[in-house]
């Protein structure tokens, strides 16, 4: 019985081949959202590859799951399946594979809970940098305004999302490019992009060893980032983004010959800057579609035997 290292080869050609694909194309960066479909594609392929192993293998050891599994199927399609030939190694995979998928869901947790506590840490400093005044309700106001000398703006999710914004950056900010920072922020609320990261973040914790999991935690921080300053491009125009983007990081050394931790701001407004035409809508359907077939393969693959037995 082929089919679990079938999928599990398949899993790890997908692992190895789709990011390299994806560095080398240079479409990324001119549709970040597709990019971010493409890389959530790869990664619920590979994904998918090992759960269908998983699966197959433990109806091949225990034929309390086999009953579950096949329940509905003709003895015909049981049998091209091949599930007595299993041999000792099935029980060991599909247990090995289900450790796996208990430790993602343990770190998924865990990246919410701490996400959780970042989030209420943030608040608690706010309400203490902020306090309300009297007859003020919790999260009524979306914007708050700080005191502060360094000039920033971050958005706080939740049930009563906030977008917070210093004294400084006030100071900086000239006509629409506040606007443009705030639609930035907005872009990143709407779509959701704290999830994206959240999922992101926890495979590359639980699987350090993995590295198409640390590649999509990685271009997620980075792709998010490209798609919110395309939202407030579409609005305000990309000079204008591309300016507030300097204002708020000019006094951090970003622009300077020494790597920072915001390496990546430059890069984006440069990217702005250089207003390289989107591709047509035929081409992005297309990526589309050819990514949505990244997780189907695997499904392809396993209906392969009993299909044949069918047909």
């Amino acid at each position: 019985m082929l089919l679990p290292v079938a999928l599990l080869l398949l899993g790890a050609l997908t692992a190895v081949v789709a990011p390299r694909l994806l560095a080398r194309a240079d479409w990324p960066e001119r549709e970040p959202v597709v990019a971010l479909w493409a890389w959530q594609c790869v990664v619920a392929g590979v994904l998918m590859c090992c759960v269908l192993s998983m699966t197959v293998s433990a109806a091949a050891a225990w034929q309390a799951v086999r009953g579950h599994v096949f329940a509905p199927a003709p003895h015909g399609v049981v049998e091209a399946y091949g599930l007595g030939a299993g041999g000792s190694w099935a029980p060991a995979t599909a247990v090995v594979l289900a450790l796996g998928g208990v430790w993602t869901a343990a770190m998924l947790t865990r990246e919410i809970v701490r996400a959780r506590a970042r989030r209420r840490k943030g608040r608690a400093e706010l309400r203490l940098r902020a306090p309300l005044l009297p007859g003020e309700e919790p999260g009524a106001d979306r914007l708050v305004v700080l005191e502060g000398e360094r000039p920033d703006a971050w958005w706080l999710p939740g049930s009563a999302p906030q977008l917070v914004i210093t004294t400084a950056a006030l100071r900086r900010l000239k006509g629409r490019q506040l606007d443009a920072v705030l639609a930035h922020e907005q872009g990143h609320a709407q779509a959701r992009h704290d999830w994206l990261l959240h999922c992101s973040g926890a495979l590359a914790t639980g699987f350090p060893q993995v590295p198409v999991f640390a590649a999509f935690r990685d271009e997620m921080h980075r792709l998010v980032e490209l798609a919110a300053d395309d939202v407030a491009s579409r609005r305000f125009g990309r000079l204008t983004i591309a300016l507030a983007l300097v204002e708020l990081n000019e006094d951090r050394g970003v622009f300077g010959p020494c790597p920072t931790p915001q390496a990546h701001v430059p890069q984006r407004v440069h990217r702005l800057l250089a207003a390289r035409p989107r591709l047509t809508a035929g081409r992005r359907l297309r990526l589309t579609a050819a990514a949505a077939l990244v997780p189907v393969v695997p499904l392809l693959v396993t209906f392969v035997p009993g299909l044949r037995a069918l047909g």
